[in-house]
C-alpha cells in the first residue's frame, strides 16, 4: 500500500497532539516512527489506521482519500501494546482466524510456521488466559502477520518481552518484513531497534516531525540536535565550542582541528559525540579529556561508564564489562573524525563521512 499524509495535524482541546506534516511512506518496506514516549507515535498511527480523524490535512491510501473512514472498512493490521485476542479460541484459532476469512487452503502450515518464528508453537493448544502477558502479545503479533494485510501498523509490540527474546524476534522480524509484501510502519522508543529494522526512520518529538528518510542516513545524519538526542541511546555528548578557521576551541580542553576542507563558520557551536565513540584506552585517536567517574552502569555486553569533566558530564560506552569506583579519574580518548558540529540553531553542520546507502535498505 501507497500511504500518503498531506498536512495531516491533530489537536484535542487546546492541546496540540500532532503538528501538520507530510510523509509518503515507502510501499511494501518498513518504516520506523522512532521518539521518546508522548512524541506522537501512536497519535500519528491511530489516524493511519481510522481509529482517529485528524483535524487537519488527509489521509491517502493508494492515492484514494480515506480520511475519516473507519477502521473496519480498511484492510489493515495492527497490534498495540495493549494487545487484543479471541478469549474463547486457543492460539491456533487466534492466528487462523484472519486466514480463514480469505478461505485460505494451506491454514494449518501457515499458523505453525508463524508460531515457530515468534516462539509460541508449543502454546497452540492453549487459551490466551493460559498465558503470560509476553506470551499473549506474541499471539497478537502471530495474528497480524498472519493477515498480510497491504498496511500493518506495530506500535511497540515487544515492549511486554524479555531482553534476550526481544533480540531473538526483532531479528526474526526484520527479516520477515523483508520477505513480505506489506507497508509496515513501526513504532518504538528504542533507537537500535530502528537500526536493526532498517528500512525507513521518521523521527518524531512532541508532536513534531523532524526528520524522514533511509534509516542509515538518518542515523548518520540527524538534520538537527533534536533528531541526534532522539536517534542515540546512550545519549549523545554534547560540547560547547568556538569555530574558526577550521579548528574548534572549548574551555578546559585542547582545541579539535576538524578534516581537511571542513568548512564551517565562525562563533559559537555544538560539538556531538556519540557514546560508542569514546573509548578508556587510546587507539591513536586526536583527542582526549579527564574526569572522575559518576556512575557506572552495566547492561547487556556494555558498561555505560559516566564522568564528571571540565566540558560537562560525558557517557562512554564501553564493550563487556568494566569496573569503576566512583570519584576514580579516567581519561576518555576520541577521534576528531567522529565529531558532529551543530550550529546556533543546532541544526547540523558537519557529520563524519560515511558510506551513504543508495535506497535505504539495511
Amino acid at each position: 500500500m501507497l500511504l500518503e499524509l498531506a498536512g495531516v495535524g491533530k489537536k484535542v482541546g487546546a492541546e496540540t497532539w500532532l503538528y501538520p506534516l507530510d510523509l509518503t511512506l515507502r510501499e511494501s518496506a518498513v518504516t520506523v516512527l522512532l521518539g521518546v514516549t508522548r512524541a506522537g507515535k501512536t497519535s500519528l498511527m491511530r489516524i493511519m489506521a481510522g481509529l482517529d480523524t485528524p483535524t487537519s490535512g488527509r489521509v491517502l491510501a493508494d492515492r484514494q482519500d480515506v480520511t475519516g473512514v473507519p477502521v473496519r472498512r480498511r484492510n489493515i493490521a495492527m497490534v498495540y501494546q495493549q494487545f487484543i485476542n479471541y478469549p474463547s479460541l486457543s492460539v491456533f484459532d487466534n492466528i487462523a482466524s484472519p486466514l480463514r476469512l480469505r478461505g485460505q487452503s494451506d491454514i494449518d502450515t501457515r499458523v505453525r510456521a508463524i508460531a515457530r518464528t515468534l516462539h509460541i508453537e508449543e502454546f497452540l493448544g492453549r487459551l490466551p488466559a493460559e498465558l503470560s502477558g509476553g506470551q499473549q502479545q506474541r499471539v497478537a503479533l502471530a495474528r497480524a502477520l498472519a493477515k498480510d494485510a497491504p498496511l500493518m501498523l506495530l506500535d511497540e509490540p515487544l515492549v511486554n518481552l524479555d531482553y534476550k527474546l526481544r533480540e531473538d524476534l526483532r531479528e526474526e522480524l526484520s527479516l520477515m518484513f523483508a520477505q513480505g509484501r506489506s507497508t509496515v510502519v513501526y513504532a518504538t522508543t528504542e533507537p537500535g531497534e530502528a537500526l536493526l529494522l532498517g528500512g525507513y526512520t521518521a523521527v518524531l518529538d512532541q508532536g513534531e516531525l523532524l526528520q524522514y528518510g533511509p534509516t542509515i542516513d538518518v542515523f548518520h545524519r540527524p538534520a538537527s540536535m533534536r533528531v541526534a538526542r532522539a536517534f542515540s541511546d546512550p545519549p549523545m555528548n554534547f560540547l560547547a565550542a568556538q569555530a574558526a578557521a577550521g579548528v574548534l576551541r572549548f574551555t578546559g580542553l585542547d582545541d579539535m582541528r576538524l578534516p581537511e576542507n571542513t568548512a564551517l563558520p565562525a562563533g559559537p557551536v555544538t560539538v556531538g559525540l556519540r557514546a560508542a565513540d569514546l573509548s578508556l584506552r587510546n587507539q591513536g585517536e586526536d583527542c582526549r579529556v579527564s574526569g572522575q567517574v559518576q556512575l557506572a552502569e552495566i547492561s547487556g555486553s556494555a558498561t555505560y561508564v559516566h564522568a564528571d569533566t571540565p566540558v560537562g558530564t560525558l557517557i562512554a560506552q564501553v564493550p563487556g564489562v568494566s569496573h569503576h569506583q566512583l570519584g576514580d579519574t579516567i581519561t576518555f580518548h576520541f577521534s576528531s573524525r567522529q565529531a558532529y558540529v551543530f550550529g546556533a540553531d543546532e541544526a547540523l553542520l558537519h557529520a563524519p563521512a560515511f558510506q551513504e546507502s543508495n535506497h535505504g535498505a539495511h
